[in-house]
């Protein structure tokens, strides 16, 4: 397992990944709005966890719970570790599955509130189980509602329902509207919808209100945005520009202008999935740029990765075959920690250099500068990369070779001349070619998903079924699993025609957090399984 330090030969330093904060989702969804969403929603669920549960590396999400809000709140799956846990998530989106589609009902009022503070205090009682340091990472909870219902009419019910509750631990707490439009021929990578300043204006700026089509591709990009590293405690990179280059700009001359931004993927390195990657990574891996990314986005507060731009270049003036690793994007930094000013200021000189770029049909070359990592005898060596602008007010980085990577390849010019035969076979055969005038990735697929799942297969011939599965065996047992789900101070609702029992009831509460041993798990078969006469 990787624990997030280097095994390279050089000095090892830890690398400090930013830990995504738990994350409840509680899916408000009636009948008949059900029966349309449930199998779109659970083979996104299906398709992300099958990749969150795979990534190579430290864990890109801590913890995740389920509530489902019909015509009362159910917990179907209390808090767990995402990373070693796909059996689980799979056994909690094949229970979603099996719910009630269709028939009617009138929900509860304060259902969806009394799932926003169960979420809570099943965090709390979670936190109370574990290591001081592990404690230390849930203190905050993200809580994503995902409703059939007309968005704002909900954000107004949350805020009417939980003025009263202690909501010191949400960091974040936004209201997803499921719309029933289908993503037109799949053309768009971001079905999220931000919302406006004048939204935000209106609903208030505790909840955030977005909208995602029902449909697999939508709610699947939706939660990939999870795996972002979308902490604000600091800047990522300093981007610098010497003033003499921008004095349109920048009327200072003497220090260089200096661009904060944060880092954001493109896309995931396969180098980072079951099959492509080993069982480590050295934070000199040129296999996918995943260590360097990282590194980049997670230093200490008294330094930041820096990229010194050095020239500009034409952008003809870069060939493809001389880039390398994958690219990321820069944004302007949402660091909490600078002043509206300051922000404003920032936000305002990286979109002018953006447009000023795009109009000179100009790149940038720049060097990258790690942090100062205390004094070395041997001199670093310097990785460079080009700055791409684009419309849509991002930049655009990629690594570029140096005189040392660089081999020796000849590229012979096309011979004027050539075969009237020739040109004709080959200029029919492109003929019969589809063409597009774009690539567009949501319409090309891999089969990856099925095959991240399966690697997740149990062998066959297991003599204990596990934990997690054995609750799912009998019929009728999926109801008592949810109820035992529940946390203290909310009322637990006993199972149908079995009366409460205090003993079990709160060994059923600790199991929650602490899945029996081996042994345990042996002893609880026999009592449930007696072997016959």
């Amino acid at each position: 397992m990787y624990h997030g330090q280097t095994t390279g030969k050089g000095p090892s330093h830890c690398m400090q990944i930013y830990q995504q904060p738990p994350r409840l989702l509680i899916v408000h969804i009636t009948l008949p709005s059900w029966a349309d969403v449930c199998s779109n929603l659970c083979e996104a669920l299906q398709n992300f966890f099958s990749l969150a549960c795979s990534l190579v590396g430290p864990s890109r999400m801590s913890l995740f719970s389920l509530y489902m809000v019909q015509n009362q709140h159910e917990c179907i799956l209390p808090f767990v570790q995402v990373k070693g846990n796909f059996a689980r998530l799979q056994a909690c989106i094949s229970e979603l599955r099996l719910l009630q589609r269709e028939g009617c009902f009138r929900p509860q009022g304060i259902s969806l509130q009394l799932a926003v503070e169960d979420g809570l205090q099943q965090l709390k009682q979670y936190s109370r189980h574990v290591t001081t340091g592990a404690a230390l990472t849930y203190t905050s909870l993200e809580i994503t509602v995902l409703t059939s219902q007309p968005g704002k009419e909900v954000v107004k019910q949350l805020e009417e329902g939980l003025k009263d509750t202690d909501l010191v631990r949400v960091r974040r707490l936004q209201v997803v509207e499921i719309t029933k439009g289908v993503l037109g021929c799949m053309d768009s990578a971001s079905p999220v919808e931000e919302p406006s300043s004048d939204e935000n204006s209106v609903l208030g700026t505790d909840i955030d209100l977005q909208t995602v089509d029902n449909d697999v591709v939508s709610m699947e990009m939706f939660f990939k945005a999870w795996l972002h590293n979308s902490g604000t405690d600091q800047e990522h990179v300093h981007l610098l520009l010497p003033s003499r280059c921008l004095s349109n700009i920048s009327r200072a001359r003497d220090n260089p202008m200096c661009l904060k931004c944060d880092l954001q993927e493109r896309l995931l390195s396969p180098s980072l999935l079951p099959g492509t990657a080993g069982g480590s990574l050295r934070m000199d891996d040129p296999k996918g740029d995943f260590s360097t990314l990282y590194q980049m986005a997670s230093q200490s507060s008294a330094s930041r990765y820096k990229l010194r731009v050095i020239k500009a270049l034409k952008s003809s003036g870069v060939c493809e075959s001389l880039t390398y690793g994958l690219p990321f994007i820069l944004r302007p930094t949402s660091c909490w920690q600078l002043d509206w000013d300051e922000l404003e200021t920032n936000q305002q000189h990286f979109h002018a250099l953006c447009h000023s770029l795009l109009k000179r049909e100009w790149l940038l070359l720049a060097k990258g500068e790690p942090p100062s990592r205390g004094h070395s005898l041997r001199e670093a060596a310097s990785t460079f990369y080009v700055i791409l602008p684009s419309c849509s007010a991002t930049l655009l980085v990629r690594a570029v070779a140096t005189r040392e990577l660089l081999l020796p390849s000849p590229f012979p010019l096309l011979p004027e001349d050539l075969p009237a035969d020739s040109l004709r076979t080959v200029e029919s055969v492109l003929d019969d070619l589809e063409l597009e005038p774009t690539y567009n990735p949501l319409q090309v697929w891999s089969h990856l998903y099925p095959h991240l799942s399966s690697t997740f297969a149990k062998p066959q011939g297991q003599l204990h079924p596990s934990w997690e599965s054995r609750g799912l065996r009998k019929a009728g047992q999926l109801q008592i699993n949810r109820v035992r789900a529940r946390v203290a101070p909310l009322p637990m609702t006993p199972a149908p025609g079995r009366a409460p029992k205090m003993p079990a009831a709160s060994k059923a509460s600790s199991a929650v957090f602490f899945p029996p041993s081996t042994e345990e798990e042996e002893e609880m078969e026999e009592e449930e399984c007696p072997s016959g006469p």
